[in-house]
């Protein structure tokens, strides 16, 4: 199990009575595309909120990197190395796409309260380096040539495109895409495939939710199915997508 980025044990979640996550148990690997799918209000959500800090687990936990993952809260999460993005676009708007990038970096910075008022030149330096990094991030994805232009009057895949730079920007070790392909057409979805592919080959691990089977099954190397916020299979894309649950739990019985 060394090459076990996160483990999920027995996850369960509660509201009132709606039991959103049923004793989920599973592992990301390092290094690989996981993908977590299954009907509207299978508790796919609800489990990144688990892992992400949002919400607190009713029972079980996770481990991450090799230790628990004792986060109640987002910014704990994402100094462990954990980022996400969100299946409603969630930037802020009337901030630049490079100013969105940058205050990704929050996470990883040193300067205090007295260093922002003072700005000594330590201070102007992680500046420099931050804004220099936010640069680097959006030409990764892009949308360099927005650099400038406030996050709203993006076009919505340019958006789904600076959510993941800013994301990226917390240098996280598992980076967790909640829809990313929501509302695009054919060709944003292929251009959305190839920089997911390039993400994971430059050495982070993605746990994506995606609605696009298609998507999902053409890009990741296993597959987990959330069913009624049990888990029904975790195996890779050719055996779940012949599994007769999957197959009901999708076009009913």
């Amino acid at each position: 199990m060394a090459d076990m980025l996160l483990e999920a044990r027995a996850v369960a979640k509660h509201f009132g009575g709606v039991k959103a996550l049923r004793d989920v148990s599973l592992g990301i690997r390092r290094g690989e595309i996981y993908g977590l799918i299954g009907p509207n209000g299978a508790g796919k959500t609800t489990f990144f909120n688990c892992m992400t800090g949002l919400y607190i687990p009713d029972g079980g936990g996770f481990t991450f990197d090799g230790a628990p993952l004792l986060a109640d809260a987002p910014h704990q999460a994402a100094e462990r190395g954990i980022a996400r993005t969100f299946q409603n676009i969630r930037l802020f708007g009337n901030m630049t796409a490079l100013e969105n990038v940058m205050v990704g970096r929050h996470v990883r910075t040193k300067a205090g309260v007295f260093g922002a008022m003072l700005q000594n030149a330590a201070t102007r330096a992680e500046e420099a380096a931050i804004r220099q990094k936010a640069i680097d991030l959006l030409h990764y994805v892009r949308i360099e040539d927005r650099a400038d232009d406030l996050a709203k009057n993006l076009s919505y895949g340019d958006q789904r495109r600076l959510e993941i730079a800013r994301a990226l920007a917390t240098e996280p070790k598992l980076l967790c895409l909640d829809e990313p392909a929501a509302g695009m057409n054919a060709t944003e979805t292929e251009e959305l495939r190839d920089l997911i592919d390039g993400i994971r080959r430059d050495g982070t691990t993605i746990l994506l939710i995606e609605h696009d089977v298609k998507l999902v099954m053409g890009l990741c190397d296993r597959v987990a199915v959330l069913d009624y916020g049990a888990l029904v299979i975790e195996d890779v894309p050719a055996v779940v997508q012949k599994d007769q649950r999957v197959i009901e739990a999708y076009l009913g019985a």
